[in-house]
């Protein structure tokens, strides 16, 4: 696949008006975006989740744009054919329109990505309009938004009440009309994106949605089992690599404790004449 022609987004938009899935999913470094590349991936983000995945912490907000920057850089390099989209970290674009677009700006031209996302639905909408006016592809994210999980209420299902749905299906259309190329549903009721995707005229895409979106998204280090701290109920384990790691680790402990590591095929010697010429260098 490392010969694949570039995704673009006239081909995204092909892909949705063809009933075609699209393929999305979030990683933070080279070597998974050199996997994610080979693997033919069409869209991949780098989420402001590494916060938590890649730096500890226990939320999205500590990440930066500095943060952002460099392991955007990484993921370009290591998938330079995907659609590749930064994350606008807590407070890089609330503040204002020219903060949004500097910061926006920022990815584009530093990281090489081809769109930015930002959280938030008609309070956002303003954001939206100015970025994507600035010449930058804006992709809206809407339901469970994790830099705002404190308001609501922690890490849950967001629009199962009727009232909390029908404002989560309005603001779709309102990031749609303010120019949002595409829009996440994170950890919405089915019913409520199937809703949100028959209305749409851009890619809808599913975190943890249902199947009735235009595509699908899950977060590389859960679907690989590579964060420890949970494992969220819409995620499925394709490999587990982490147990893999483990179990390397402590074999890898054992035979260091037990002295079987290393042997002759993994260290490297000098010829016996330059050994000794070094010895009586060294008397």
């Amino acid at each position: 696949m490392s010969d694949r022609k570039k995704v673009t987004l006239p081909r995204l938009m092909r892909k949705m008006r063809e009933g075609e899935q699209i393929t999305m999913i979030t990683c933070y470094d080279y070597p998974m975006a050199y996997l994610v590349e080979q693997a033919g991936i069409d869209m991949v983000l780098v989420g402001d989740s590494l916060a938590m995945t890649m730096l500890g912490y226990d939320s999205t907000l500590p990440a930066t744009m500095d943060d952002m920057i460099r392991h955007a850089q990484a993921v370009r390099r290591g998938s330079p054919n995907c659609w590749l989209i930064g994350d606008m970290p807590y407070m890089t674009y609330q503040p204002s329109n020219e903060d949004a677009i500097r910061n926006a700006g920022r990815f584009m031209a530093e990281a090489g990505c081809d769109a930015i996302k930002l959280e938030g639905g008609r309070e956002m909408a303003e954001r939206v309009h100015a970025i994507a006016a600035a010449g930058i592809p804006v992709m809206g994210h809407l339901g469970l938004t994790p830099q705002s999980a404190s308001a609501l209420g922690g890490f849950r299902v967001q629009g199962k009440g009727a009232e909390q749905a029908k404002r989560i299906i309005e603001d779709a259309k309102i990031l749609e009309e303010a120019g949002a190329y595409s829009i996440l549903l994170e950890l919405v009721p089915e019913q409520v994106c199937r809703i949100v995707t028959e209305r749409a005229g851009i890619p809808i895409i599913s975190l943890g949605s249902g199947p009735h979106a235009h595509g699908q998204l899950l977060i590389f280090h859960d679907m690989f089992n590579l964060y420890p701290k949970f494992k969220p109920r819409m995620v499925k384990v394709f490999g587990d690599a982490g147990t893999v790691i483990l179990n390397g680790l402590k074999q890898y402990v054992k035979e260091v404790t037990e002295r079987t590591f290393p042997q002759p095929e993994n260290w490297f010697t000098m010829k016996d004449e330059e050994y000794e010429e070094l010895m009586g260098m060294l008397e």
